[in-house]
């Protein structure tokens, strides 16, 4: 059995440009924090978590506080809900479908890797239709580092399926964070972007193949079937 592993933001919801607003957004409102670097690739963990921590450790020299978190989370998330009234958010086409094809797979196994809390997590899967809670998942609550989170959303899909491993792991994302943190786990990775120049740096970055979205299903299938073994 091969275990398909997916990003959020990006990956299976088109949220990146809602979710970037709002976070700066609730930056700058609930810690006064101006002329944020959106290059998220640049900080040093690419999650929710350790861009905050990062944030923190720059102009305060120390850790957010967990009430803190609580606070900015809170804000953030209400932002998100805020967004969505004005703009209703979107799956990428064909996600819904193809995770409901991947879930009834008997050959495959499911889990979500994302570097967002869980709580907008939640929001924008459930506002886009893509809410599986059967789903193993791990987010950036869990740990900063996209590595860490990665593996143990691994652990939890092996507990869920009773197995000690997989056959294969397929990282499926859109960030070059995504593809970097992939090739360090030695787990294989595909790609999910239209933007030429995205495409360009997901395959620089050691993507073996880039879908635009998951319209066309037999070819991701068929994908999925050449990684018989990890990397």
């Amino acid at each position: 059995m091969k275990l398909v592993m997916f990003d959020i933001d990006g990956t299976l919801t088109q949220t990146d440009q809602a979710d970037e607003e709002c976070f700066v957004q609730a930056l700058r409102e609930v810690f006064g924090f101006s002329d944020i670097d959106t290059d998220w690739a640049g900080y040093p963990h690419c999650s929710d978590s350790g861009i905050l921590e990062t944030l923190f450790q720059m102009r305060f020299g120390r850790s957010p506080l967990p009430t803190e978190i609580s606070m900015f989370q809170a804000r953030f998330v209400s932002l998100l809900i805020a967004s969505t009234i004005v703009q209703p958010l979107n799956p990428i086409a064909g996600a819904r479908d193809f995770l409901l094809s991947l879930t009834s797979s008997s050959a495959l196994a499911v889990s979500l890797a994302s570097g967002a809390w869980e709580c907008s997590a939640r929001l924008k899967l459930a506002s886009t239709g893509l809410d599986f809670p059967q789903i193993p998942a791990a987010f950036s609550d869990d740990a900063h580092a996209r590595e860490a989170i990665m593996r143990l959303s691994l652990v939890r899909a092996a507990q869920s399926r009773s197995r000690v491993s997989f056959d294969a792991v397929i990282y499926v994302g859109d960030g070059v964070w995504d593809a970097r943190a992939a090739r360090n786990l030695g787990f294989r990775f595909i790609g999910i972007s239209h933007e030429p120049a995205r495409v360009e740096g997901l395959y620089a970055e050691g993507a073996q193949h880039v879908f635009a979205d998951y319209l066309d299903t037999d070819s991701f299938m068929a994908v999925l079937r050449e990684f018989n073994h990890v990397a």
